[in-house]
């Protein structure tokens, strides 16, 4: 029964935030129809100073009551959360005041102009408490900054800094302090300073060095967003492929506070994430168009068949359009000759999956005449520079995944010209950390990713099918 009261309790506490704007709306329209009224013109306004007064009143009680019932459902900043405390207090006691001399037909200008004052410093407290007593001046902050990014402006020789303090603890002050900071901690969790991320939460540990795949803090992040455990709460900020990575490579190195970047292991692609974080410039991901604008006909039946019969998936990309997607992963015994089948349909074909096949140079010559490809697939084929600057007629192109192949840096620089590219994959080439970098300034609109992610998996990832039992 004690349980059950004090879930009911901290149930009642959750409508503060519904109800905590009542009175800060009212009580402030309350005090401008005080002010309105004194003037002829608006005398009549008196009447909606009463209702908008006691309904003020009202909500300022219900505010203080939801709220004292609710800070005992999580840890909060204890200095924070008594002056919040007290200055909502301090505001449903004016009401109270300011509602009483106004039935009495006392002067209430005064009064009502301190409760304005009250409700404004109880409000900001608020405020401070649920996302950070330097709220206000953050964004001013962040702006000076430079500002677009996680870190807020560049980390000059980012090897020689420490790795936590100036790469690690951005990313969870800009995704995680407000939950889990000086002035909030849900579940019991603070990750603003190296002792509590140690300590964990009510349920233990958090990082596990070494070990990023067991620690609660990748597998929070990890989960769906719709996923009630996923952190951050969907509605926020969510963390971004660079931040997960510097995250994962920093525990995986053994979760230092004290050691510099330079002393932790790198893998290609982390060398080349923390030289990004040198530079000024801050490259977004631009989406991908998934149909033209253009139209264009239906293509030739007797085409379509030809590439059925091959065994090339050959389907619409969106219902009622006759833009075309082509897929070779059915296809046995696969030829160079069977990407002349798509030609009659190079006006139609926008997303091509060739990945995975024996494509060379010479084959890239025919993908070259598939001038309205905006998204092409070409990991783990034989192509080599050489083919690259076959494909430079492909204009409308946006997409190009060249993982696993044997393509250098010198090669794609021939794709300079390729004016709507925005995603390049380069996971596994010859490619190195430098060149990346470089390829990164001569392709200032592109994303260049270098890949190698890794996906932990989970227990429900993976269903495991048992046959009979025999006797």
């Amino acid at each position: 029964m004690i349980t059950l009261s004090l879930n009911f309790a901290g149930f009642i506490g959750r409508f503060h935030p519904v109800l905590v704007h009542m009175p800060i709306g009212i009580l402030l329209l309350a005090a401008l129809f005080i002010e309105l009224s004194k003037r002829e013109k608006f005398r009549s306004l008196s009447q909606a100073v009463t209702i908008s007064l006691f309904l003020g009143m009202l909500s300022a009680i219900a505010s203080c009551i939801t709220g004292y019932l609710l800070s005992g459902t999580e840890s909060y900043d204890e200095s924070l959360l008594f002056k919040h405390q007290w200055f909502a207090i301090g505001v449903a006691l004016i009401s109270i005041v300011t509602f009483y001399l106004h039935l009495k037909k006392k002067e209430t200008r005064w009064v009502a102009g301190f409760m304005v004052l009250l409700v404004m410093i109880t409000g900001h407290l608020g405020g401070s408490i649920t996302h950070g007593s330097d709220f206000l001046t953050k964004a001013f902050a962040s702006k000076v900054a430079g500002g677009g990014n996680t870190f807020g402006r560049p980390i000059h020789h980012v090897q020689e800094v420490v790795a936590y303090t100036s790469v690690i603890k951005p990313i969870l002050d800009s995704k995680c302090f407000s939950c889990h900071g000086p002035n909030k901690q849900k579940g019991k969790l603070r990750l603003d300073e190296a002792t509590f991320i140690l300590k964990g939460g009510e349920g233990g540990a958090v990082v596990i060095a070494g070990k990023p795949m067991e620690s609660v803090l990748i597998k929070r992040i990890l989960l769906a967003r719709e996923n009630k455990d996923h952190m951050p709460p969907s509605e926020k900020s969510q963390l971004s492929k660079q931040d997960i990575d510097l995250l994962n490579w920093w525990i995986s190195t053994g979760a230092s506070f004290d050691r510099k970047v330079s002393d932790l292991g790198q893998s290609e692609k982390v060398k080349f994430i923390l030289k990004s974080l040198e530079s000024e410039k801050i490259i977004e991901e631009t989406p991908l168009s998934d149909i033209p604008e253009s139209q264009v006909e239906k293509a030739e039946e007797p085409a379509l068949q030809k590439l059925r019969e091959r065994g090339i998936a050959v389907v619409p990309i969106a219902q009622n359009s006759n833009y075309l997607c082509a897929n070779f992963v059915a296809v046995e015994s696969f030829t160079e000759k069977d990407l002349q089948l798509l030609e009659p349909i190079k006006k139609q074909l926008i997303w091509l999956k060739s990945g995975n096949l024996k494509i060379s140079d010479q084959g890239l010559e025919t993908l070259g005449k598939l001038q309205a490809l905006t998204r092409l697939n070409l990991q783990k084929t034989k192509i080599t520079d050489q083919g690259l600057q076959k494909l430079i007629n492909l204009t409308e192109l946006q997409y190009l995944n060249l993982a696993w192949t044997k393509v250098t840096a010198k090669g794609i620089e021939q794709l300079n010209g390729l004016k709507n590219l925005r995603q390049l994959y380069l996971f596994q080439t010859s490619v190195s950390v430098d060149e990346l970098n470089s390829l990164k300034q001569q392709f200032p609109k592109v994303k260049i990713d270098p890949g190698g992610y890794e996906v932990p998996k989970f227990p429900g990832d993976t269903m495991v099918l048992k046959g009979p039992v025999v006797k």
